[in-house]
């Protein structure tokens, strides 16, 4: 791993730099949250499902297996989600197991943002992200990576889908009020979300900070040197990140989830008050132990230095606003050849995407009717830049299971 000052000064510099807008977070209510439609068993089925089962395959990257998992993810957008941009970031790298030849690594971006905010030109909107990586790792040989990350990938699948429905409605009604012409501008309505699938990381031999997270370092470097025009809202894609949530590890009954970052326990309380208002009204499937979310009275004083390594790094360390769902401890077939379809609680994977599900809509007020439940709100949101490096501490990650551990074996 990186020297954990170079780290923390990049960490520093970067949230200084970044000021995400205020927005509000308003929660839907119990009608409102009962109308989201359920996640189909045929989607998630791990031998004919329409979602999950082209991932359930093994997909190191620059194999064949990658190469048709990516066909999947590009026809689902393609055929169900026309309105949502397509777009790829490739880059080469070696790797340990390489020698000199360069693999390539493909990351896939999926966006969706207000009609009036594309008119204007790019870097207009704040992006809610949504994030999984979809490569597997290259041993042990056959690893399908399940939980690692397949169904987190088939999850935001389903929530991309899902969210269409309420976002096409509300993007109709701010065009027809004319939202965006001059003087009807209006920060809080411009808000899209953008899906990203990584590729590349995996360690190939070792997790070090050379040997894993390739195609997020490469992503991360590039948008933060792609700089938006003048007049644009923001200065690069990277401050357009109003938010990025890290789907890993995902799909194991039984998981628990902690609060990793004081800066955005704002959000985690939200989505930990969706799940716990789900099951309240029996719209969740899983019976676990505790809750997924199992941290929201979470006090200040008990967040420390510890974090899981994993894609966010790179996107955190130049200011990006992290919410990382991903259990601790890690499910018991992590790395293992058991990670597979068989070894997924299905009633836990459709209970995930509910809850992302919801907890999203909410995010992005993408609501017309009802009036949504009182309460909530976005602590995090707008405060000085500085405060939040403050209050967002200190860092160290290490790339082994454990405290203050990343993913890599």
């Amino acid at each position: 791993m990186s020297a954990l000052p170079t780290l923390l000064n990049l960490l520093f510099a970067a949230v200084v730099l970044f000021v995400a807008p205020s927005l509000a977070y308003q929660p839907l209510s119990d009608t409102q949250l009962k109308a989201i439609p359920a996640p189909l068993n045929s989607d998630f089925d791990i031998k004919t499902g329409a979602l999950l089962a082209p991932i359930l395959i093994p997909r190191v990257p620059g194999t064949p297996g990658q190469a048709k998992v990516q066909k999947h993810f590009v026809d689902f957008f393609s055929r169900e989600l026309p309105e949502w941009d397509i777009s790829w970031q490739n880059s080469t790298a070696t790797t340990p197991l390489s020698g000199k030849k360069q693999i390539p690594f493909q990351n896939l971006i999926f966006r969706r943002e207000p009609p009036w905010t594309k008119e204007r030109g790019p870097g207009r909107a704040a992006l809610l992200t949504l994030v999984a990586h979809y490569d597997s790792k290259i041993s042990p040989e056959g690893f399908i990576g399940a939980t690692d990350s397949a169904a987190p990938c088939a999850v935001l699948m389903h929530v991309a889908r899902t969210v269409e429905g309420y976002l096409k409605k509300v993007y109709e009604k701010g065009v027809s009020g004319e939202l965006g012409k001059e003087g009807r501008e209006d920060p809080k309505r411009e808000v899209g979300v953008q899906i990203l699938l990584l590729d590349g990381e995996e360690a190939f031999k070792e997790w070090t900070d050379t040997d894993s997270l390739y195609g997020a370092r490469s992503l991360s470097e590039e948008w933060e040197n792609t700089p938006y025009p003048a007049l644009s809202r923001f200065a690069n894609p990277i401050r357009q990140i109003d938010l990025f949530v890290l789907l890993d590890l995902l799909g194991s009954a039984d998981p628990g989830v902690p609060s990793y970052f004081q800066t955005t326990h704002w959000a985690y309380k939200n989505m930990a008050t969706v799940e716990a208002r789900m099951r309240a009204l029996g719209l969740l499937e899983s019976k676990p132990k505790d809750p997924f979310l199992p941290e929201a009275g979470k006090l200040k004083e008990h967040f420390g230095r510890a974090y899981v390594g994993d894609d966010h790094q790179p996107f955190m360390a130049k200011g990006a606003p992290v919410l990382h769902m991903i259990p601790t401890p890690f499910p018991h077939v992590w790395h293992k050849i058991e990670d597979d379809g068989e070894h997924l609680d299905l009633p836990t994977v459709r209970d995930w995407a509910r809850i992302v599900t919801a907890f999203t809509i909410e995010y992005l007020e993408a609501t017309t009717g009802e009036a949504g439940a009182a309460g909530g709100g976005k602590e995090g949101k707008g405060e000085d830049a500085a405060a939040a490096a403050a209050k967002q501490g200190t860092t160290d990650g290490e790339e082994k299971a454990g405290e203050g551990a990343g993913k890599g074996p």
